[in-house]
């Protein structure tokens, strides 16, 4: 197992240098809200990490699935909030609404 693998191209990440290694990419997972980590991208995301740094799964899935959890949580937070009422749980990802409950 080697969490020291590299992407092929570094993941940019929201805050601090970018992702050049497995291992990189994991710690910014870590320091994740746990809600947050909890949602489907990052979960599917940290699979993906996990499979690659035991060679069970190519290193592009990896880079691909923490691609796809950022992008996810961009789109979570640029969302225009919504008027309450009855409707105001529509839209939101399932973990979004379990994390307001």
């Amino acid at each position: 197992m080697s969490w020291d693998r590299p992407f092929a191209q570094p993941v940019p990440l929201p805050e601090g240098p970018p992702a050049q290694t497995l291992r990189d990419a994991a710690d910014y997972v870590r320091k994740l809200p746990l809600p947050e980590r909890d949602c489907q991208e990052w979960r599917l995301a940290v699979q993906m990490l996990i499979d690659a740094a035991e060679d069970r799964g190519p290193m592009l899935f990896a880079r691909m699935g923490i691609v796809r959890a950022l992008e996810a949580r961009v789109e979570r937070t640029t969302l225009a909030p919504e008027p309450q009422g009855q409707d105001q749980d529509r839209g939101k990802l399932k973990c979004d609404r379990d994390a307001s409950i």
